[in-house]
C-alpha cells in the first residue's frame, strides 16, 4: 500500500510538471509522436512544409491513444497526443475532458471545454455528468440551462443527478418538463421515490405507466418490503406479468426479515430458479430470527456460494457468540473480502477477546475505515482507552480515511477517559469535513462534551445538531442531571415536549436523576407519578431507583421503603443500593444493614456495597463490625476496586492513586500539598477522619485522608494548567466527603475552577463551594 502511495505521489508529481502545458486549440504541435501509426508520422522530405491530410482512420488512432492515456492516469501523455494533433475532431475535446473528469480534474476539463471551436451533444452531456458525480449540482445546472440543445440523455443526466442528491422534488420537475421520456426516465423518478420513502407517490406514477420493465416492478416491491408492507409487496408479486430471480428473492427476504419463515421457506421451495442470492435469503432470514442451526443446515445445502454467504454465516455465529464456530468457517472461506475480516474481528472485539482481535486485524491484506473503527471501539469497550487512541493515531498516519463510524468510537474513547483536549481536536476535524451537524456524529460529539465536565460546550454541540431526535436530547438532559443542573434539565424536557418530540423512557430517567441531584423533590415525585398518564410510560427498575435516591437523599426514608413495598416486582441491587446510599447519609445503621443483607444475596461480588456499609459502621463508631465486614469481604474473595483520579494536561493522562510514588513530578506534588494544607487549615479546612476505616488516631487518620488520588490529581493540574483554565479530574470510585470538603477550600485559596467527576456525578467547585450544594 505504502509503495503504491508513493508512486501515486511521483507521478502526481510529473503530471503537475507536464499540466503547465498550453492546450493549443488551432495550431499543430511540429513535435513527434510515438502513439499515432507510422504513416501519420511520415512525411516526405521534400513536401515537409506541407503535411499530408490526415484521414479519419488516423484521427481515430490518436483519440485511442489520448483515451488509453487517461484510462491509465497519465495526463501529461494524453495532452502530449492531443498538442501534437494535426488535426482534431470533437471526439479528440471530448476524449480529453472525459478523461480531466474521471480523474476529478474539473477545472482542466472545463479549460478544454471552454476553448473547444465546436461543441456537440457529446460534449456537454459529458460536462454536466462529470459535475453531477462531484456533487456540483449548481454547476451542472448552470451549463444544462445554456444547452443551445438537449436530448433525452441531457434530461436523464440531470434528474438522476438530483435523485442521487436527495432532491426529490427538483427531479419530478425536471422530469415534469421533459419532452419525451425513455425508460430510463421514467425508472429513475421512481427509485428516487422508493429510496427516499415515499412510497405513495412512487405507488401512484406506477399506476399511472402501464409498460413498466421488469426492474421497475423489483424496485417498488423492495420499497414495500424496506417499509415493511408486506402486504403490498406481495400484491404487487401477484401482479407482475413475469418474475426473475430479483423478484422471487426480494419477497423472500421480506418474509424472512419480518419472521414470517413459514412463508419465506413455501416462496423458496415455489421458486423455478434458485440462485445464489435466493439461498443466501433463506440463511439470512434465519440467521435474522436467531435460527443459527438451520441457517447451517441451510448454508451446507447450497449448490454455490459467494462471499456473502459466507460472511452471513460467519454473522450469524459471532452474533450467538459462538466465536470459535465462526473461526473455523472463516478458516475454511477461500473468498474471504475486508467485510469477512471485519466480521471478525467486531465479534471477537464484543467478545472481550481483544488480543484475537488485534491479532486478525494486523493479519489483514488490507483495511478499510470500518476495519479501524472496530478495532478501536473494540479497544475502548475493553478499557484498553489509550491502545485505542493510539490505534486512531496510527490510522491517521496511514492514511485511513475517517469516516463518521471512526469519529464516534474515538469520542467515545475521549468520554471513558475524559480527554477533552483531544475531543476539542476531533471536533475541529469534524467541522472541516462536515460531520458534526447529523445525529450519528453529533450525538457522539455532545456526550463527549458532558462526560468530560464542559456543559457549555455541549449545549453549543447540541444546538448545532441540525436534524435532533430522542437520543439528542435524552443525552443533554442526561448531562445537566450528573452536573447537578436541575432546573435546566427540565428546562429542556419542556422544550422537547415544545418542539413535538415524544419522551421515552431513557427521558424520564434522566429527568428524574435531574430532580434527585438538585433535590427538586416535590417535581420529581410528581413527574414519577405521571409517568404512565403523561406519556404512557410503564415505570421500569431504573426509573424506581430513581425516585428511591431522590426520597431517600431527601431523609424521607420512610417513604423510599413504601416505593420499595409497592412496586409491581422486586426491588433490583441497584434500587437497594439507592437505599443504602441514603441510610449512609442519614446515618440509619439499622435500614442500612437490611438494605445491605439484600444486595449480598443479590449480587455477592458488589464490593461497593461492603465498603458503603463500612463507611455507616465507621460513622457510627462501630469498629468492631467495620473488621467484620474486612473479614467478610475476604473470606467471599471480594477485593474493594482500587481508586483512581486521573486528568488530562497536553494531551497525555495522568493517572494517580493514594499514596502514589509512581508519577515523575511526585516530589513537586507533594511538597506543594503540605504547603497548601497549611493553607487550606488557616481557612477553616479540618479533616473529615469519621470515615476512615480503621480504628486508629486522629493523627494517623488524617496522614491516611492527606494523599487521596483526587488530592493528588487536583494538585498537579494546578502546578500544570495555566491558571484560567479549568482542572477537569476524573475518579473511578466516588469521591470522599474529606475530599470532597478539601477541593472546596482549594478553589477558593487557589481561585480556580476544579472540575471533578466521580462514578455518580460531577461536582463544579469554585469559590469555596461546589455546584451540587452539599447535596450528593
Amino acid at each position: 500500500m505504502r509503495g503504491r502511495n508513493r508512486l501515486r505521489q511521483l507521478h502526481s508529481s510529473c503530471t503537475l510538471q507536464h499540466r503547465t502545458q498550453p492546450i493549443n486549440n488551432l495550431q499543430s504541435s511540429t513535435n513527434t509522436n510515438p502513439y499515432p501509426s507510422k504513416k501519420t508520422l511520415t512525411h516526405n522530405h521534400r513536401t515537409k512544409n506541407k503535411p499530408e491530410p490526415v484521414g479519419d482512420g488516423d484521427i481515430k488512432q490518436w483519440n485511442m491513444a489520448i483515451t488509453t492515456h487517461m484510462r491509465n492516469g497519465h495526463y501529461d501523455s494524453a495532452l502530449h497526443v492531443f498538442n501534437s494533433m494535426p488535426r482534431r475532431s470533437s471526439v479528440s475535446y471530448n476524449s480529453m475532458i472525459s478523461g480531466y473528469l474521471r480523474n476529478g480534474d474539473f477545472g482542466l476539463a472545463r479549460e478544454v471545454f471552454d476553448k473547444m471551436p465546436e461543441r456537440d451533444l457529446v460534449s456537454w452531456n459529458v460536462m454536466i455528468s462529470g459535475y453531477l458525480r462531484n456533487k456540483n449540482l449548481s454547476e451542472a445546472r448552470d451549463l444544462f440551462d445554456n444547452m443551445p440543445k438537449r436530448d433525452v440523455v441531457s434530461w436523464n443526466s440531470m434528474l438522476s443527478g438530483y435523485a442521487q442528491n436527495g432532491y426529490v422534488d427538483e427531479a419530478r420537475r425536471i422530469f415534469d418538463r421533459m419532452p419525451e421520456k425513455n425508460g430510463i426516465s421514467w425508472n429513475g423518478l421512481l427509485s428516487v421515490y422508493v429510496q427516499n420513502g415515499r412510497i405513495a407517490e412512487a405507488c401512484k406514477l406506477f399506476e399511472s405507466k402501464m409498460d413498466w420493465e421488469m426492474v421497475s416492478w423489483n424496485c417498488l416491491m423492495g420499497g414495500f418490503v424496506k417499509t415493511n408492507k408486506l402486504v403490498e409487496a406481495r400484491r404487487l408479486f401477484d401482479r407482475m406479468p413475469m418474475r426473475d430471480e430479483v423478484s422471487w428473492n426480494i419477497m423472500i427476504t421480506g418474509y424472512a426479515q419480518n419472521k414470517d419463515l413459514a412463508e419465506a421457506q413455501r416462496l423458496f421451495e415455489k421458486a423455478p430458479v434458485r440462485d445464489v442470492f435466493t439461498w443466501t435469503a433463506m440463511v439470512s432470514g434465519y440467521i435474522h430470527n436467531g435460527m443459527v442451526d438451520e441457517a447451517r443446515r441451510t448454508f451446507d445445502a447450497m449448490p454455490e456460494k459467494n462471499t456473502v454467504s459466507w460472511n452471513a454465516m460467519i454473522a450469524g455465529y459471532v452474533q450467538s457468540k459462538k466465536m470459535d464456530t465462526a473461526r473455523e468457517l472463516f478458516e475454511a472461506m477461500t473468498c474471504r473480502n475486508v467485510s469477512s475480516w471485519n466480521t471478525m474481528i467486531t465479534g471477537y472485539a464484543q467478545s472481550g477477546e481483544i488480543t484475537h482481535a488485534r491479532n486478525l486485524f494486523d493479519k489483514m491484506p488490507w483495511r478499510d475505515s470500518i476495519s479501524w473503527a472496530a478495532m478501536i471501539a473494540g479497544y475502548g469497550q475493553s478499557g484498553f482507552s489509550e491502545e485505542a487512541l493510539r490505534l486512531f493515531i496510527e490510522m491517521k498516519r496511514d492514511g485511513g480515511r475517517l469516516n463518521r463510524s471512526t469519529f464516534t468510537c474515538v469520542l467515545s474513547v475521549c468520554s471513558n477517559i475524559a480527554a477533552l483536549e483531544l475531543g476539542n481536536q476531533l471536533h475541529g476535524q469534524l467541522v472541516k469535513v462536515g460531520f458534526e451537524a447529523g445525529c450519528f456524529v453529533g450525538n457522539a460529539l455532545l456526550a463527549m462534551y458532558c462526560k468530560c465536565g464542559s456543559v457549555e460546550e455541549a449545549y453549543h454541540a447540541f444546538e448545532e445538531i441540525s436534524d435532533k431526535d430522542v437520543v439528542s436530547w435524552n443525552t443533554m438532559i442526561a448531562g445537566y442531571a450528573r452536573h447537578g443542573f436541575g432546573k435546566e434539565a427540565l428546562m429542556l424536557f419542556d422544550s422537547m415536549k415544545t418542539f413535538g418530540v415524544r419522551p421515552d423512557d431513557v427521558t424520564l430517567v434522566g429527568v428524574l436523576s435531574a430532580c434527585s441531584h438538585s433535590g427538586l423533590v416535590d417535581r420529581g415525585t410528581e413527574l414519577f407519578n405521571s409517568m404512565k398518564r403523561d406519556y404512557g410510560i410503564l415505570a421500569n427498575s431504573k426509573h424506581y431507583t430513581c425516585i428511591v435516591d431522590l426520597l431517600g437523599r431527601a431523609g424521607r426514608l420512610d417513604e423510599a421503603q413504601n416505593v420499595m413495598r409497592n412496586m409491581p416486582f422486586e426491588p433490583d441491587a441497584a434500587t437497594w443500593g439507592a437505599l443504602l446510599g441514603a441510610c449512609r447519609i442519614h446515618g440509619n445503621t439499622e435500614l442500612g444493614e437490611k438494605a445491605a443483607e439484600v444486595i449480598f444475596d443479590l449480587e455477592p461480588d458488589n464490593a461497593g456495597m461492603y465498603v458503603l456499609l463500612s463507611n455507616l459502621y465507621a460513622a457510627s463508631g462501630r469498629w468492631h463490625d467495620v473488621s467484620k465486614m474486612r473479614l467478610k469481604m475476604r473470606d467471599k474473595g471480594v477485593k474493594k476496586v482500587t481508586g483512581f483520579s486521573w486528568l488530562e494536561v497536553q494531551n497525555k493522562i495522568h493517572t494517580f492513586s493514594v499514596g502514589d510514588t509512581r508519577h515523575p513530578e511526585r516530589g513537586r506534588i507533594y511538597a506543594y500539598l503540605e504547603e497548601l494544607e497549611l493553607k487550606m487549615k488557616k481557612d477553616g479546612y479540618v479533616h473529615t477522619t469519621k470515615l476512615v476505616l480503621h480504628d486508629v488516631g486522629e493523627e494517623e487518620k488524617e496522614h491516611m485522608l492527606r494523599y487521596h488520588s483526587e488530592k493528588l490529581a487536583v494538585a498537579y493540574g494546578i502546578l500544570s494548567i495555566p491558571a484560567g483554565r479549568p482542572i477537569r479530574v476524573m475518579k473511578n470510585l466516588r469521591v470522599c466527603e474529606d475530599c470532597h470538603n478539601a477541593i472546596k477550600h482549594i478553589s477558593k485559596i487557589e481561585n480556580r475552577l476544579i472540575i471533578l467527576r466521580d462514578n455518580n456525578r460531577f461536582h463544579h467547585f469554585s469559590g469555596g463551594s461546589c455546584s451540587c450544594g452539599d447535596y450528593w
